[in-house]
This record gives C-alpha cells, structure tokens and sequence, in this order.
C-alpha cells in the first residue's frame, strides 16, 4: 500500500501547535463576542478553552496510541463503527472545503481593498492556485509555510499582549493606569446577565476549530507518538497566552460597549493606547492568518479524503501518492470543489455561500462528540487488549471525558435556541442526515456485513 511520508520536522509541528489555531476570527470576529457578551466574554473564552483541553486531551491519547492520518475519523471507525468513521470524515472534509473557500474570499477582499484595479476573484484564484502548488510540492512545503505564517500570528500576538500590558499599568508614553474601571464599571462584569456567557460560547467555541490538526499532522512526522505527547502538552498555555491573554486585555483597556471594538478590538487597542499604523498592519497581520488557515485546510481536508479512501469510503485513486509522499489526487480533489464554491460566493453570495457557511457551521462540535464518545470506548479496549498503548492518559476518566459529553451537548441545545445559531445546527444536521443515509447505502450495498475495524494492537500507521 503506497503511504505518505515523514516529511514533516519538529519545528513544523511545534509551530503547527502552538499557532495553527490562531484564525482571523480571533482578530477580527472577537469583537462581535465582546459586544455581545461584555467584559464575561473572557469566562466563555474560559470555558470554550477547557472544553477544547478536555477534547484534546482524549484525541491525543487516542493519536499517541495509534497515530492516523485520519485521526478521529479512524478512531471512530475503531470505537463505533464504520458509519461513523465514514460519516465523521466526510463532515470534517466538507467543513475545511467550505473553509477553503471562506478564507480565499476573506483574503481576496483585504488585498482588493489595497489594489482596488484588481478583481477580487483574480485574487482569491491565485492565493489559491499558490498554496494548492505548495502542497502537491511536499509535505515538507506545507509544513514551512505554515511555520513562518504561524510564527507572524504567534509574534503579534506576543507583541499585542506586551504592549497592552504595559498600557494596562501605565508603563507606555502618554499612558496611565486603568485599574478595573473598563471591566466592572459599564454595567458591570455581567452587563448582559450570566445567560450571555453561554451564548457568547457559541461564537467563542468555533474559533478553537483546528486544535486537532496537529494530531493529524504527526501522523507524518518520524516520531508520531512523541510529537502528539508534546503537542498537547502545550495545548493549556497555549490557550492561556493566545486566547485569554488578548483578550483580557482588550477589555481591560476599552469599555466592552466600545463602538470600535465591534469591528477591530485590536485595531482599536492600538489606535487607542497610541500606536501608529495599526489599521494596515493588522491588515497584514488578519491576511497572514486567512492565508494560514487557507494553507491547512487544503492539507487536512486532502488527508481526511486520503484516510477515508485507504478505508474504502472515497475513491480508491486518491490513494497514489507521489515519489515525494504526497496525495496529489486527494489535494486536488478537495480544492476543487474549494474553487466551485469560491465561484459561488462570487456567482450568487446571498444564498449559496450562506448555505455552505450554515451547513458546516455546527461540524466543530460533532467532530469534538465523536471524539469524546470514541474515547471513551477506546480506552476500555486499550486497557483490556493493549495497555502498553496508553502512553498519554486523558485526566480523569472517565469522569472528565462525560463532562465534556455533556458540556459539547449543552452547547447544541444553545444554538438551537438562539435565533442567529439556528440555521447553523439545524444546516449542519441536515446535511449530517444526509451523509448518514449515504453511510447507510454504502453498508448496505456491501451486504450488510460491517467491516472488521483494525485491531487496536496492530503496529501504528506512520
């Protein structure tokens, strides 16, 4: 069987965990959470973080145990069945191709307000046409690419916390200390009432979508199992510094019911504590991160179309690979329907792209549920059949991965009676249903026996 390749560094990987994560919403979208939630939005934040810890935490122990380019997808497929592998994995591809398409757009539209001669669609064509090229280059392409744009994030961000620190203590020119009036004196800390911290979830919890990239990553690394191990390690601090940290301070620095905050609470803090320049170069800044982001997902949704065609579940030719290692056929077919809904978003925007954005927009918590529930099957297994395995533990079990359970389901019944999150949930089990039944057919075609699922004790998938 022909495999992919350990092309990636540790380096690679570092950076991947560390800054992978880090999306334009961060940077931009926060400031609608800030206005709907007030200073209490840094408790959702709070909360959204230890939910992604938790979920993390079983994905690793589940990737150190037997490293997959299809991670959770193929731990479903051990833990419940090959209609949930199936299903979760195709999700999980349709969520990143819409992605593809989100960010190409974001991305056309900061450089067609720069260059306004130049068609935005011109644009988001050949950011698309470059980073799809970086791929089907190397693993090892994707993996510096997204080393420097990760390293950009990372440094701003430092680089934001430092001087809004100082800012907060009166510590920069023209400055003085702003003690807690900011947090407590608008309304208070809960100017909404606590219920809003709930709901401010909903538009914190989705810019967490990509902690699990990296367990997907180390499945091309040389030492999968290590690089998994460390990566989660990180996974507290780096939610702490780049989730929390800004955030505090930008409540800390403006009132939350700040009209600037609404569209660029960085842009906003800067421009505020007396930094010149800000608006261009978070620009620069929101650009690397939608180029970031547009560069992993056509990696991970070609690798979830790899690890569901070495399953049987996609076309068998997106397994060839080339001398490189790399899954050219599976990369293209991901960023073509990534370029047909580009085309989409520019043909008919009012309802076609709102369409894919609703459709995938509920996927994030699937995935995270799928992951729980396998864990928890799983390491029953695992510690009857194959204990040596376990070499990262989920804290807790099986207590903490119930609480997960429940608090990934507390958020869906959320959004399905909040007016703005609705559609989403309601699209995404649609199209969830829909893939189901396609699940269901392909079961049944093959005779109604399921597939036997790998053995966990089999040697790891490198």
């Amino acid at each position: 069987m022909q495999q992919l390749q350990p092309g990636l560094k540790g380096r690679h990987l570092s950076m991947i965990a560390i800054g992978g994560v880090i999306g334009a919403g961060l940077f931009v979208g926060s400031g609608a959470g800030i206005r709907s939630t007030g200073p209490a939005i840094i408790v959702s934040y709070a909360l959204a973080g230890i939910l992604v810890v938790l979920v993390m935490r079983m994905l690793g122990e589940m990737s150190a145990a037997a490293p997959s380019t299809g991670s959770f997808s193929s731990y479903a497929d051990l833990a419940l069945g090959r209609w949930a592998g199936f299903t979760i994995g195709w999700l999980y591809w349709w969520f990143w191709v819409v992605v593809l398409a989100v960010e190409a757009t974001a991305g056309a539209a900061i450089v067609h307000n720069w260059m306004p001669a130049v068609p935005a669609w011109l644009v988001a064509l050949l950011v698309m046409v470059v980073l799809t090229g970086t791929n089907v280059c190397s693993v090892g392409s994707f993996g510096e690419f997204e080393f420097w744009f990760s390293a950009i994030k990372v440094g701003s961000i430092v680089v934001f916390i430092v001087l809004g620190g100082l800012a907060v203590f009166g510590l920069l020119p023209g400055t003085e200390p702003v003690g807690t009036d900011n947090l407590t004196g608008h309304g208070g800390f809960f100017p909404r009432g606590g219920g809003a911290v709930v709901t401010g979830m909903l538009s914190v919890v989705f810019s967490f979508m990509g902690s699990e990239i990296v367990t997907i990553a180390a499945a091309e690394s040389k030492d999968p199992g290590r690089a998994v191990a460390k990566a989660i390690a990180s996974v507290i601090w780096r939610i702490l510094v780049f989730y929390l940290g800004p955030i505090a301070v930008v409540i800390t620095l403006l009132p939350w019911d700040s009209s600037k905050i609404g569209s660029s609470p960085y842009v906003a803090v800067l421009e505020h504590i007396g930094i010149p320049g800000a608006a261009p170069a978070m620009d620069v800044i929101v650009l690397t991160a939608v180029l970031s982001c547009l560069n992993s997902g056509i990696y991970t949704a070609s690798r979830m179309a790899f690890s569901l065609a070495e399953r049987g579940d996609a076309p068998r030719s997106w397994t060839r690979v080339t001398s490189r290692g790399v899954p050219r056929r599976a990369i293209l077919a991901s960023v073509a329907f990534g370029f047909l809904a580009v085309g989409l978003n520019y043909y008919s925007p009012d309802f076609a792209f709102t369409f894919l954005l609703n459709s995938s927009g509920a996927v994030a918590l699937f995935v995270w549920l799928v992951v729980a529930v396998s864990q928890l099957r799983l390491r029953r297994r695992y510690e009857r059949e194959a204990p040596e395995r376990l070499v990262l533990r989920m804290w807790g079990f099986p207590v903490l991965t119930w609480v997960a359970i429940v608090g990934i389901i507390a958020v869906l019944v959320t959004m399905l009676f909040d007016a703005s999150a609705r559609p989403q949930l309601l699209w995404s089990v649609g199209v969830a249903a829909l893939v189901l039944v396609c699940a269901w057919v392909r079961q049944t075609r093959r005779g109604g026996v399921p597939v036997e699922p790998p053995d966990p004790r089999r040697e790891p998938v490198r």
